[in-house]
């Protein structure tokens, strides 16, 4: 067992204040996606009267006026400024630019969010249109709905048109996103809504992929259709006054093993998001979709700590088919910084993240013995942040460390009643992002 090393007044401090209570372990929250037709006026009128400055500003109002907990938008191009100055949004991604520079892409939310990444396609089409003449692609972000609680949280935009070579980049517009979250959401709440340019009776496209792939529902197919998919084409009028009929602009979402999540109301928003004489602002209906969640009572999550670097891995899905799980050997690695986590099971399922690098360190858990708090310690190597050091705490008081304590530091407590049981995060040769997962005593 190693010793921990003498903590500064300031490490002190941020330990003292860095609290685990939840604050709640169920609740709701909505979202909206909305094409804001934000490409240039001089180049594509939307078929929308009037200015479109303006119309940028009445959008940013509403959005102020509704208060959506999660507000993706697509074509967010040359107005963007005008949206965010009359908006109130406590978060909202920067902007990448406008048509021709940047995706048109963005996120305004009332939660905070962290590994925000912005994907280009790999393939577009200008078959019907110049989808190639901007990056248009998809985002991802982790939104921390409340504490230890995480959707990842997915904008999209696919190829536009109907031709052969459109439908072409979209299927493999969908297929990049569907092997995307197979890899950087393993395990993870997921919800995908933007806009698709796809309908079910275009076939070529799969747009059912997010369901046979990732396990994803259709809110719409699920509220409004009674779980049956179209195979007849109902094309929406635009202000909507039915939810009958299906648009391209669609809301996909899964939860997890750590949280329940379930689309309970679904509406296009069209009548909300017009001018003042009622003409419309865009020429997408807009969608919203309400989501309650909950969580487990057999596994949950802490809050993360770390840099988003590194590749993605989780221990939710083995854990997840384990019965009363329990750590029974700890393993960490570290030297000047921390090189790696483990813990191994009683049933002998072994946990390693992280490299080989580093002096190891080891400790035993008893029968009756439980990892229920860590210390984490960030830092700045190669201009990232990563995890520097661990501490963990036994319910018997026994401590095992690695790596090098900075004076950036948080501590994670599993709930009363509750133990360290796994890792979530990303790793390389270090590790880069932790955060823990919890199990009943």
């Amino acid at each position: 067992m190693s010793v921990a090393p003498f903590f500064s007044a300031i490490a002190v401090a941020v330990l003292l204040g860095s609290g685990t209570a939840r604050a709640a372990t169920s609740g709701s929250f909505d979202i909206l996606s909305m094409n804001v037709a934000g490409l240039p006026a001089i180049l594509q009128s939307n078929d929308v009267p009037g200015d479109k400055a303006t119309n940028a500003g009445t959008i940013g109002s509403d959005f102020a006026k509704y208060g959506y907990d999660v507000i993706n938008v697509q074509e967010d191009f040359n107005y963007h400024a005008y949206i965010y100055a009359t908006d109130n949004h406590t978060y909202r991604t920067a902007t990448s630019g406008g048509a021709g520079i940047g995706s048109g892409l963005n996120t305004l939310a009332n939660f905070d969010w962290i590994d925000f990444t912005r994907i280009g396609w790999n393939k577009c089409s200008d078959a019907s249109g110049s989808d190639c003449l901007t990056p248009k692609g998809f985002t991802l972000m982790r939104v921390k709905v409340d504490s230890g609680v995480y959707v990842d949280m997915y904008n999209i935009h696919a190829d536009a048109g109907t031709e052969s070579g459109d439908e072409t980049a979209r299927n493999a517009n969908l297929q990049q996103v569907a092997d995307y979250i197979d890899t950087w959401s393993i395990g993870n709440a997921v919800i995908v809504f933007g806009d698709t340019n796809s309908r079910y009776t275009r076939t070529a496209d799969d747009i059912g992929i997010f369901a046979s792939q990732n396990g994803l529902t259709d809110a719409w197919i699920q509220l409004e259709r009674g779980g049956v998919v179209p195979t007849v084409e109902s094309v929406c009028d635009n202000p909507s006054t039915t939810n009958d009929c299906e648009t391209v602009d669609k809301v996909f979402y899964r939860g997890n093993s750590i949280l329940g999540i379930n689309a309970t109301y679904f509406n296009y928003e069209s009548t909300k998001f017009v001018q003042a004489d009622g003409d419309i602002l865009s020429d997408h209906n807009p969608i919203t979709v309400v989501f309650s969640w909950a969580e487990s009572n057999s596994l949950r999550q802490s809050d993360f700590w770390g840099g988003p670097h590194g590749t993605w891995f989780s221990d939710l899905t083995t854990l997840s088919s384990r019965s009363k799980p329990k750590a029974s050997l700890l393993t960490f690695r570290g030297g000047s910084r921390l090189d790696s986590v483990g813990l191994t099971l009683t049933d002998g399922t072994a946990f390693v993240h992280g490299g080989t690098g580093g002096t190891q360190a080891q400790l035993s858990l008893g029968a009756s013995e439980y990892w229920t708090t860590a210390v984490l310690c960030q830092g700045q190597k190669s201009g990232e942040t990563r995890n520097f050091y661990i501490k963990a705490t036994t319910s018997s008081g026994n401590m095992l460390t690695a790596g090098t304590a900075t004076s950036d530091c948080a501590t994670f407590s599993a709930p009363a009643g509750w133990q360290i049981v796994g890792f979530v995060g990303q790793d390389g040769d270090e590790m880069d992002q932790l955060a823990f997962i919890f199990a009943p005593q």
